[in-house]
């Protein structure tokens, strides 16, 4: 059966994909977009203003070459010249030439923005101006020299300003194409520079939609760990609490079952020791079974007072933190070193039973891995808490290693529940320093 809380629960990462891709998608595609119009852009200036430009210099030549023509014919017309018409001849064949050359030119470049009636008034009108001018040689030549004149002012010069003429609105016409231009390629910068702000208000509503989505994921996946971490701390507690109340009872078993029933045993074998006679072998099997009965006794009793020393409710932590070290030294030949300092305080049972489960996972680890013989515990009190230090000279230990114990974990889970801190750090001479500092003012101190 489907979980109804599994949607609730699931990753956004597939959401998340699926929005990088969209963007990274519309960028790829806004790229391209821009890229064609730039591409476009500087097309655009290629062929239409450099085709401008170059179709301008040539109606330029060709305007030059009329005014030469018209300077020839003024100069023609004058009759203070020593020159005879037919001298004038050379110099229209070379301008001729010139001019012919141009309008070939001109004509390739000019074509794209040219009417073919345009293109056909100007060949025609450039003929006939020269021939007419053939016809006016020709008549110098036969020594008509009033006759050519005549047909210079009447034909030759109207000829060559209505070239001129066509030729300046060609020019003007250029003049306009290249406004055209100009105007076309500010259009598309401004379609260019009005997609760019289209772009970036997508992309910030893209991002801004994406971090709320993400700000939304990360709360509840937050409200998740955090409900998770105190679910943990619950469990870990409620685990704690029911393992002390388990030790404590068998740890009271042991005490008051097996201990009396072993101290009864003890008495009942004194008791049966005195009617048998001294020199009896039997006195002495009840006197060895009398001492094994004893030992008996002591280890129920040093078990019972490891599983909950009962002295730390009678006593106190300081009292049970000594007879604990006096313990662990006799059973482990680990010489432990032990310093009290600040003022004497009092915490309740909870947080009794804490420290000393710290102290005792602390040194067994020295016990067990650290491969020292000697160790150091203090334990100090001020500024509103209880600090207790354990430390050793031996191998180290990296608590971000990859292999972390139970006991680790279980020192860490007592300090918090205690409101406090745990730190287990390496000293740089060699060793390791367990560093519990526990509030006065927790839930489980006294104040």
């Amino acid at each position: 059966m489907p979980n109804p809380g599994r949607a609730a629960d699931r990753s956004p990462t597939v959401a998340l994909l699926v929005g990088l891709v969209l963007t990274l998608a519309v960028v790829l595609a806004y790229a391209w977009y821009i890229t064609s119009q730039i591409n476009g852009l500087r097309q655009l200036q290629t062929e239409l203003t450099d085709r401008n430009r170059r179709d301008s210099l040539q109606l330029l030549r060709i305007q030059d070459d009329l005014n030469q023509l018209a300077l020839a014919m003024r100069d023609m017309l004058d009759s203070t010249e020593p020159y005879p018409l037919s001298a004038w001849s050379a110099q229209f064949e070379r301008i001729r030439a010139d001019l012919d050359d141009a309008l070939k030119q001109q004509e390739v470049v000019g074509r794209a923005r040219r009417t073919p009636e345009q293109s056909q008034y100007v060949t025609q009108s450039v003929s006939q101006f020269w021939d007419a001018a053939d016809r006016i040689f020709a008549l110098a030549r036969e020594g008509q020299d009033a006759e050519a004149r005549t047909q210079i002012r009447d034909s030759l010069q109207a000829r060559q300003a209505s070239l001129s003429t066509t030729v300046a609105r060609l020019l003007v016409q250029n003049n306009t194409a290249e406004a055209d231009v100009a105007q076309q390629v500010q259009e598309i910068y401004d379609r260019v520079q009005r997609q760019v702000y289209w772009f970036l208000a997508a992309s910030l509503l893209a991002i801004t939609v994406t971090s709320l989505f993400l700000i939304r994921s990360n709360r509840r996946l937050f409200r998740k760990l955090a409900l998770l971490s105190d679910e943990r701390r619950d469990v870990a507690q409620t685990l704690i609490a029911t393992r002390e109340a388990t030790l404590r009872e068998i740890s009271r078993e042991l005490h008051d079952e097996f201990g009396q029933v072993l101290t009864a045993m003890g008495s009942m074998l004194g008791r049966a020791s005195k009617r048998v006679p001294d020199d009896s072998p039997l006195r002495s099997d009840l006197r060895e079974i009398g001492e094994v009965a004893q030992g008996a006794l002591d280890n129920v009793r040093g078990l019972s007072q490891s599983l909950h020393p009962s002295i730390l409710e009678e006593l106190g932590l300081e009292s049970t933190i000594e007879w604990y070290l006096t313990t662990f030294q006799r059973q482990s030949n680990v010489a432990v070193s032990y310093e009290r300092v600040g003022e004497p305080v009092g915490v309740d049972d909870q947080t009794a039973i804490h420290v000393y489960r710290v102290l005792q996972e602390a040194l067994a680890n020295v016990a067990r891995h650290s491969g020292a013989t000697a160790a150091s515990v203090r334990l100090r009190s001020g500024d509103g808490s209880i600090h207790l230090e354990v430390e050793d000279r031996g191998r180290g230990f990296s608590p971000n290693g990859s292999r972390r114990g139970l006991g680790l974990i279980a020192m860490r889970e007592r300090a918090a529940l205690l409101g406090g801190t745990l730190d287990v750090s390496t000293i740089p001479d060699g060793g390791t320093r367990v560093h519990l500092t526990v509030p006065l003012s927790s839930p489980g101190a006294a104040t």
